[in-house]
């Protein structure tokens, strides 16, 4: 099977091997950036089915996910519940300290951690972590400084092309594609 991403560099490939953690900022990246409120103040956001299975598949070979979002919604309280994503940091004002604290929790090193994120406050988790991904609606200068831009943008199956990656180049995207081969009808 080939990568999911044909334009990654396959540099990149060696240091997908490494990663034990996926984090994921949340508006921008698993939704399409835009907030939607209802007349009662109530917000909404719009979640990519493909995303979410890309985020059990990688759950289900063994990979870490975690959510860290400036923002304070119910909304990803759910999300991250459905996915059975235990790593939920909201209102994150400092995401690398975050993320410093949970490799620590979690006895990983940051080389061993891919962050996806696609604006400022997400640039220096961009920088120091183990690979820093991000979309192509974010800023010119956070796509220069990232280590891989997606082809899918935020919202639109950017996470699931990240999954699918990463499952690929850790050799277990063949045998979850294959359990849904063999589902007795």
């Amino acid at each position: 099977m080939a990568l999911a991403s044909p334009t990654i560099d396959p540099r990149l490939l060696d240091r997908l091997r490494q990663i034990r953690l996926l984090a994921l900022d949340v508006d921008g990246v698993l939704t399409d950036g835009r907030l939607y409120f209802q007349a009662d103040g109530v917000e909404i956001k719009a979640f990519h089915t493909q995303d979410g299975l890309g985020i059990k598949l990688l759950r289900r070979a063994g990979l870490q996910v975690a959510l860290l979002t400036g923002r304070e919604s119910s909304m990803v309280s759910h999300r991250a519940t459905s996915l059975g994503i235990d790593h939920v940091f909201q209102s994150c004002e400092d995401k690398l300290a975050t993320l410093r604290e949970l490799c620590a929790r979690k006895n990983l090193a940051l080389d061993q951690v891919a962050y996806c994120g696609d604006d400022l406050p997400d640039l220096a988790a961009i920088k120091r972590a183990g690979i820093g991904i991000t979309v192509p609606g974010a800023p010119a200068y956070i796509q220069a400084l990232a280590d891989w831009v997606t082809e899918r943008s935020g919202g639109h199956g950017a996470v699931r092309e990240i999954c699918d990656t990463l499952l690929e180049a850790q050799g277990h995207r063949d045998a979850l594609v294959d359990t849904y081969l063999h589902i007795q009808r």
